[in-house]
């Protein structure tokens, strides 16, 4: 990679190191400053900055990489959330692909809008993109590195309501045609309604007295504990697998299966059979959700089984709260009828 005027890769030892020296080789030559050995970090940048005697806070910052070097090392990014971090990293990515070079008074909202049309086809991460950049926005011009607004007016489309539980008809499907470790990882997800990032670490040794005990994690954070029972269809399957130790859905010898290559996994598996188009894995969480309420359980019941908050549980219920309340007055009127004798 190019590096700044005043920058030199020295290796020794067969190591890397970089040091800053203005005039280097000149009888104007600075003093030589040590910088960080990974060119490729934010505090590399920062620590660049700081050797060239630009104000970090001050109007030098240009690009828009350089706005975003200086939020992530700042303390107002280190405060945040481990999950919010992460999903900020995440879109960082795409800010920086689309005008990391480019000067940060330059930006617009007009980008920012053009951007989300180009990530129209996956709403969710335009979405997350425009969020991390008003949070970007919030702390910048704070700090005058915007001099105006870059996300006013721009809107983040709208929400389809999340995951959609699977129907009986996709179940029924996935139970036929699915095998190996996409199986086990199936009806794990059925039948607990865990993410995919733990049910990929389930095993032998979360069980306790008949029921899984998870410490639950979303986007690498441990969020809480919660107690699953072992149902039946999920115990029938279990006693199938081989016993060995470590998770129950690995690659072979032993590998770890990550959410991501099960997630891979799953997508090509449902192009292959024509009734799971359009499911998610993640679905199967809404599935358990559903499924628990229609049984009869409380609103607290699900959380303290599933894991989750009761926002969400009423979200994913709503639909099937009406529909069930719909059949039961269909059910009413016929029966009102036939006590009249109209029918």
């Amino acid at each position: 990679m190019a590096l700044p005027k005043g920058v030199h890769r020295v290796i020794a030892r067969g190591r890397e190191y970089f040091y800053f020296q203005a005039n280097r080789g000149t009888p104007l030559a600075g003093p030589r400053i040590k910088l960080p050995n990974d060119p490729h970090s934010p505090e590399f940048w920062v620590e660049v900055r700081k050797a060239q005697g630009v104000d970090k806070l001050g109007p030098a910052i240009k690009t828009i990489d350089m706005v975003c070097d200086l939020y992530e090392t700042s303390p107002v990014f280190k405060a945040l959330r481990e999950s919010t971090r992460q999903q900020y990293r995440y879109s960082m990515k795409a800010v920086r692909a689309a005008w990391g070079e480019l000067p940060a008074e330059g930006l617009q909202p007009v980008h920012v809008q053009t951007l989300m049309d180009e990530l129209i086809e996956s709403p969710g991460k335009a979405n997350n993109v425009l969020s991390f950049l008003w949070a970007l926005q919030r702390w910048g011009r704070k700090r005058g590195h915007f001099p105006h607004s870059i996300a006013e007016g721009v809107t983040p489309y709208p929400s389809k309501g999340g995951h959609k539980p699977w129907t009986p008809g996709q179940c029924a499907a996935a139970e036929q045609h699915l095998t190996g470790m996409l199986r086990r990882a199936y009806f794990l997800a059925r039948y607990t309604g865990q993410r995919s990032s733990d049910v990929v670490k389930l095993g032998e040794t979360f069980i306790d007295d008949g029921g899984f005990r998870i410490r639950q994690t979303k986007t690498g954070e441990q969020i809480g504990d919660i107690w699953c029972p072992i149902e039946e269809p999920l115990a029938v399957e279990m006693a199938t697998w081989d016993r060995a130790p470590g998770p129950y859905v690995r690659q072979n010898h032993g590998k770890v299966y990550s959410k991501q290559l099960l997630h891979k996994h799953f997508l090509e598996a449902r192009e292959a059979v024509a009734e799971l188009a359009g499911a998610t894995f993640h679905g199967l969480r809404a599935t358990r959700v559903v499924e628990l309420r229609q049984r009869g359980a409380t609103t607290l019941q699900i959380q303290d089984q599933v894991g989750m908050s009761p926002r969400m549980i009423d979200r994913y219920c709503r639909f099937a709260d009406r529909k069930a309340n719909g059949k039961a007055a269909v059910l009413a009127l016929a029966e009102r009828r036939r006590n009249s004798g109209t029918e």
